[in-house]
């Protein structure tokens, strides 16, 4: 049976329409199940009446026609029970309705199961057969599973607008959301443009060729076409992108090369197969590897393989390119998005992305952070092929997506656009100003940084130095690790963008969502496993080497702070201070006159949590990752949108975590900062205030919005706000009512809800 529910879902997913998946539903479950009838009611919400529309085995002139209202017959009380019903003689039920128009009168038993989405009743999946028979409990649980795999069509059909293809005018559902993960922060508002693979190497057939210098001639000036291609496309994003952002694409060209893909099609080609078949056999084999991976930065490059692969047959077929013309608020969807789909649409009209694969950790995703275009990834539900032309909402910070919006739903994101450029444009007399609370408590706001593009964004705000510079993002555009001086060419314009401003390096934190291609981790758990200082520990000449650039690369500047990822012990921070000095002393040795940086570790693991006070007495400074520590201490992987409803930063559990670390530092007299997303929510950095955190860093596009909030409020007000939801137990209702008081307070216009 489960070989069929698998064969069933590839089926219904491919059909060309929700009519077709009805179809198919209906004449595969009554197969598997060996009953005479298998019907779909839906129910439609502008009569409040479930409609037959699709059978096999009653009469099919009946589709579209009969009708049941919601509390009407067995049909309407499935779905006022929302459970199975399972009837042996259903003719004797007293809520039994007979319709002569269907010819069921021959039918005595009866199993019928609602269609729920999101606690909706959307229909009823039914199963009928002459004979008397109770459905056993394995039948039930079948039909089940079958309806719940329904229920996600029909939404994606309301969610799109096809469920007017069903015979009825039923109103477009709005307001739908699908859920992914934030790939880059901000808001877009704007027209899906679908944009589907330019070939489809799945499609293509064998065939045998006997002149095999021509084929290969012929695959090699595609080959080209597309190497000219992908120069193209890197020319038009070289304004917006530093070198080692457009490195990405020297990936591609890498991947054309005789000695990745080259060979490999040219040696099919010479054993008679066409060009064609040959790179679909390659491409696909490759794929098939890198997709078999555990290393998640690996399996994404199996989608720049298929790009390729579709991009080089595209040129073999001659298909060309598509002319289209974009709408002015284009919001990119595609199934994969790549990082060459980046530059086929001009970067004035291009204000969202939306991809139903790929994580935070995308090539894609890197890029789009260093553009300011608002993204989310890992959208596994959305329907995408059926979303071109429609209104979407992107909402990048929290990793949703709304289609069809309603005018409440338009207004209210609106209304954060429009503040945020209202706040943008007033950046320039509040960037001046400091981050002063009404009753005079002084809150310095840094940023997170991790490429070059981030600086004009962090200087233009207001930022008053760096909390997170992550180091590990110029190893991941490489191919090899970066040697010292590279690293230390890159460390200094860091430094020196900043300058005087502190600049917080962290040691390079490889491993569980962020891995380098050319220095693989593979392990069941890498979020629990060898991660962050634990791998530079186990390798002191990457350390070594990365902390030598850092000290070389702040000669003169002296603006430097270097912080470690990821300690769980007290040993870690000895044997890495160990290092640390190692380097300093190699440094002065080759006569670079530096002054020993302040060193901080991060506080992202509960056991960092109950040794804070140990911890902070051997450094200068603690900082507090709130994205990881909130994953490990309420174990829910904050890139897994199937739990993403469980990752709240606001959780008490969380609040009193932070609210320990404060006193460690306090009473040691060493500053605490924080550096993660709850660093950059407004309301939030009001509790993270009145814990006593001297520093708070975040992305530069919440830093206005936080120093807004911050100086209409005072201490005072923010350490009653922290009392009252100390004594809470749930994150939402910390969440409500933190924001409850901030309305009453008239401070309700910068607030986002928290995941």
């Amino acid at each position: 049976m489960l070989n069929t529910l698998r064969r069933v879902v590839q089926e219904v997913n491919a059909a060309r329409d929700l009519p077709s998946a009805l179809d198919i539903i209906v004449q595969r479950v009554r197969e598997e199940m060996g009953t005479e009838v298998c019907s779909v009611y839906l129910f439609n919400p502008d009569t409040g009446r479930y409609v037959l529309m699709a059978t096999e085995g009653l009469n099919k002139a009946a589709v579209g026609v009969v009708s049941l209202a919601s509390n009407e017959g067995l049909i309407g009380f499935v779905g006022a029970r929302e459970e199975p019903v399972n009837l042996e003689d259903a003719a004797a039920h007293p809520r039994f309705r007979y319709f002569a128009e269907t010819g069921e009168e021959r039918y005595a038993s009866f199993l019928g199961v609602p269609i729920i989405h999101h606690r909706r009743v959307m229909g009823v999946l039914v199963v009928q057969q002459k004979a008397r028979r109770q459905f056993s409990e394995g039948d039930e649980a079948f039909l089940v599973t079958m309806s719940a795999q329904l229920a996600g069509v029909i939404a994606h059909a309301e969610a799109t607008g096809a469920i007017r293809g069903l015979g009825w005018g039923g109103e477009v559902v709005q307001d739908t959301r699908f859920d992914g993960v934030p790939g880059a922060p901000g808001v877009a508002i704007g027209q899906a443009v679908v944009m589907l693979p330019p070939a489809d190497l799945g499609s293509v057939p064998d065939r045998h060729i006997e002149d095999v210098e021509a084929e290969q001639q012929l695959f090699r000036e595609a080959r080209e076409a597309v190497r000219d291609d992908m120069l193209q496309l890197s020319d038009k994003l070289a304004s917006q992108l530093r070198r080692e952002e457009l490195a990405l694409f020297d990936v591609y060209l890498m991947m054309l090369d005789d000695a990745a893909l080259g060979n490999e099609v040219n040696a099919l080609i010479a054993g008679g197969q066409w060009a064609q078949a040959a790179l679909r056999d390659v491409i696909a084999a490759h794929v098939a590897r890198f997709e078999a991976m555990e290393d998640s930065y690996l399996r994404e490059r199996a989608t720049d393989i298929k790009d390729i692969g579709r991009r080089v047959l595209a040129f073999l077929q001659e298909a060309g390119r598509e002319q289209r013309v974009y709408p002015e608020q284009c919001i990119l969807v595609s199934e994969e998005i790549t990082p060459a789909m980046l530059g086929e649409v001009p970067k004035e009209k291009l204000v969202g992305l939306v991809s139903v694969m790929g994580s935070g950790n995308s090539h894609v995703a890197i890029l789009a952070r260093a553009m300011g275009i608002p993204t989310v990834m890992g959208v596994v539900d959305l329907p995408y092929s059926r979303m071109d032309g429609l209104e979407l909402i992107v909402d990048g910070n929290h990793g949703e997506v709304y289609s069809n919006p309603s005018q409440e739903l338009r207004k209210h994101y609106l209304e954060l656009v429009q503040e945020e450029r209202e706040l943008s444009q007033g950046l320039e007399e509040l960037s001046e100003l400091p981050c002063v609370t009404v009753d005079g408590h002084r809150m310095p706001l840094w940023v997170n940084t991790g490429l070059l593009a981030d600086v004009a964004r962090s200087l233009d705000r207001g930022a008053e130095g760096v909390g997170l510079y992550r180091t590990e993002v110029p190893f991941m555009v490489q191919d090899r690790f970066p040697s010292e001086k590279e690293q230390q060419i890159t460390y200094r314009e860091q430094l020196e963008a900043f300058h005087p401003l502190p600049v917080t390096m962290r040691s390079l934190d490889i491993g569980g969502d962020k891995a380098l291609s050319y220095f693989p981790i593979k392990e069941d758990n890498p979020f629990l496993g060898w991660r962050g200082i634990r791998v530079t520990l186990d390798h002191p000449e990457i350390f070594l080497v990365q902390t030598r650039a850092m000290l070389k690369a702040s000669q003169g500047l002296n603006n430097l702070r270097i912080m470690l990822p990821m300690i769980s012990s007290v040993y870690e921070v000895e044997e890495a201070l160990h290092l640390i000095h190692r380097a300093y002393s190699e440094v002065l040795d080759e006569g670079v006159d530096v002054p020993m940086p302040p060193v901080g570790v991060m506080i992202e693991v509960p056991a960092a949590v109950y040794q804070a006070r140990e911890l902070v007495q051997m450094v200068d400074f603690l900082s507090v990752g709130t994205n990881d520590l909130t994953q490990y201490l309420l174990a829910v992987d904050r890139n897994n949108p199937r739990v993403a409803d469980l990752y709240h930063s606001l959780h008490p559990a969380v609040l009193h975590a932070l609210v320990r670390i404060a006193s460690a530092c306090r009473d040691a007299g060493k500053p605490m900062s924080v550096c993660g997303e709850m660093a950059g929510d407004p309301a939030a950095a009001v509790l993270l205030m009145a814990m006593g955190c001297d520093v708070l860093s975040m992305n530069a596009t919440n830093l206005p919005k936080v120093k807004w909030l911050l100086r209409q409020i005072s201490l005072t007000d923010a350490k009653a706000l922290l009392d009252e939801v100390l004594g809470l137990d749930n994150p939402y209702l910390v969440q409500s009512s933190l924001h409850m008081a901030l309305k009453r307070m008239g401070l309700g216009k910068v607030l986002i809800q928290s995941r």
